[in-house]
């Protein structure tokens, strides 16, 4: 296996020397649009998509593919691959019948393979963005009427919170899945909350309130799995379950984004954006150090049943911050981003979080469009899930780990090889997966994993 590791760190080595000398096909091509131009690698379907769309129907189809290999540490090393067919529909109400400011959305998977986390590195932020049990499966199906010359837009149907909330444009070049949906949310919400790879029934309403600040205000179901017990994505393989079980989860996020800071940031570049918001979950949540009877869980006369605590919430901040802006493109040259996040530590296994980083876009000159990054994800375990696991010494385990955080670093380059297709090298470093948690049936924690990927990703 350690060969087979070794073979993907040199191919992936190989290719990114390849591109660093190599200009981008399409922007060889630029003056003669054609095959490596073009939007879609199955193009305009004899004029068909073009027709389409001046009805107002829209499809959109995406393939990603990937490969990562496990070098070191974690439970077992292994190379694996998975990836995800994506088909997104949007039909224009204003268009196809003149309905104005109606748009209808649904969007569904196929998903095969197996990811890295779930079988190799127990890790708590998820190696792949788009890893999942596989299987054809409904993501989001929803209507949005917009109002008053969009300054309003009302969404009802199947969401996901991780389309709109907590987002950051700087994050979303990286492959690790805590990049989207932190860990601390997917970690702490029942089922991991609305967000990939299931979505749940619910509304949103935005509001632009300025040119410069936006509100958002959602209410989802509160758990994927509805009113079943067990994993979320196997309770609902298909994500055509539609619960209003499982209480209310809603979240509010305030986006402010100045309108014009061209003369400080570079002129033509993007300005900063800040966001601010909070989330309650009106559920039950088990206590992570008591039983119901007050003692510590770790006490084999505490019946082993949690204390119940009523609700949960978190706050969170995101910050985007272009550096240095370069070339002809909004989006190029030198950028940062930050999010923090936090949670009440009784009922919760992450009580804070962090990630951040820094993205280039041109870093090469003869390849504009590509963008090279280096980001940081941490989670800490909250004091009560940890002492908890300091009861379990004083209880007759000297060998059990006081789990304490999870810290990932990913170093990542986006190469775009094709107006349609992109390839995606890039490594990570998982420090005490899982937080500092033991091997499935042994006395010894996990070992901090590295992890060699490739992901290719194709617009059909």
């Amino acid at each position: 296996m350690r060969m087979v590791g070794h073979a993907l760190f040199r191919t992936t080595l190989a290719l990114a020397t390849a591109l660093a000398s190599v200009p981008a096909r399409a922007q060889q091509a630029a003056d003669q649009p054609g095959f490596w131009d073009r939007d879609g690698l199955t193009g305009n379907w004899g004029g068909l998509r073009g027709r389409l769309a001046d009805n107002g129907l829209a499809l959109n189809l995406v393939y990603v593919g990937e490969v990562f290999g496990l070098t070191q540490g974690g439970v077992k090393r292994d190379t694996v691959g998975d990836g995800r067919f994506e088909a997104t529909v949007e039909l224009d109400a204003q268009t196809a019948f003149d309905w104005h400011g109606l748009l209808f959305h649904a969007t569904a998977y196929g998903i095969h393979g197996h990811g890295l986390s779930r079988c190799c590195l127990q890790n708590i932020a998820t190696v792949s963005n788009i890893e999942a049990l596989p299987g054809a499966r409904l993501f989001t199906l929803w209507a949005q009427q917009a109002l008053w010359d969009g300054q309003v837009s009302l969404r009802v149907g199947q969401l996901a919170a991780d389309d709109e909330f907590v987002t950051s444009r700087g994050a979303a070049l990286f492959v690790n899945g805590t990049f989207g949906w932190q860990a601390i949310t997917g970690a702490d919400l029942p089922g991991g909350g609305p967000a990939y790879p299931l979505a749940t029934p619910g509304a949103r309403v935005q509001v632009s309130a300025t040119p410069e600040l936006t509100v958002l205000g959602a209410v989802f179901s509160g758990n994927p799995a509805g009113s079943a017990i067990g994993e979320a994505q196997a309770q609902d393989p298909s994500g055509t379950t539609f619960s209003f079980s499982g209480d209310v989860f809603t979240i509010v996020e305030a986006q402010y984004q100045p309108a014009d800071l061209g003369a400080v940031w570079g002129e033509g570049g993007q300005a900063p954006a800040l966001k601010l918001g909070a989330w309650f979950h009106g559920g039950p949540f088990s206590d992570e150090h008591h039983a119901a009877s007050g003692q510590t869980l770790a006490d084999p006369s505490s019946g082993g049943v949690p204390a119940t605590r009523r609700n949960d919430w978190g706050v969170y901040g995101v910050a985007d911050v272009p550096l240095w802006h370069t070339g002809d493109k909004p989006d190029g040259g030198l950028a940062a981003f930050l999010r923090l996040a936090g949670a009440p530590a009784d009922r919760n296994l992450i009580a804070y979080y962090a990630d951040g980083g820094l993205t280039w876009k041109g870093l090469l000159p003869a390849r504009a469009d590509d963008t090279a990054g280096l980001a940081v994800a941490y989670a800490q375990i909250g004091s009560a899930a940890a002492g908890l696991d300091q009861d379990y010494r004083h209880y007759g385990r000297p060998y059990y780990p006081v789990r304490d955080h999870e810290l990932l670093v990913e170093l990542s380059y986006q190469a775009v090889v094709a107006g349609w297709a992109t390839l995606q090298p890039n490594v990570q470093y998982v420090a005490h997966p899982g937080g500092n948690v033991l091997v499935p049936g042994r006395t010894t924690p996990v070992g901090d994993g590295l992890v060699l990927g490739l992901r290719t990703s194709v617009r059909l």
